[in-house]
């Protein structure tokens, strides 16, 4: 059993940047791809980015390629995901997803999310 938990929400201006980090415990990090997603009020959840075991190979949804990077250290069993130019639309609950296939679609553990918000 994995557990994730994230880290690094908050309020930002629009322009801005935040880093999120998610620790994940009690299992072999190395063994699962990590991807985040993001759900905003009214909406249904959506893919962000995955990044496989090696950090080798990363994905990412149309509207934040260019601004948003996904990123492991499977020393520290953290994953990252630095948002730049942040826009009023990025705000959502951004969640960490764990699964030992790199996809962008059904993940087998999540964490509980941490809200990311940005003001025009």
């Amino acid at each position: 059993q994995v557990q994730l938990v994230e880290s690094g929400g908050g309020l930002v201006q629009t322009g801005g940047s935040l880093r999120l980090s998610c620790a994940a415990s009690g299992g072999t990090f190395s063994s699962y791809a990590m991807g985040w997603f993001r759900q905003a009020p009214g909406k249904e959840r959506e893919f962000v980015a995955v990044i496989n075991w090696s950090g080798g190979s990363t994905y990412y949804a149309d509207s934040v390629k260019g601004r948003f990077t996904i990123s492991r250290d499977n020393a520290k069993n953290t994953v990252y995901l630095q948002m730049n130019s942040l826009k009023p639309e990025d705000t959502a609950v951004y969640h960490c997803a764990a699964d030992r296939v790199y996809r962008v679609g059904q993940y087998d553990y999540w964490g509980q999310g941490t809200q990311v918000t940005v003001s025009s």
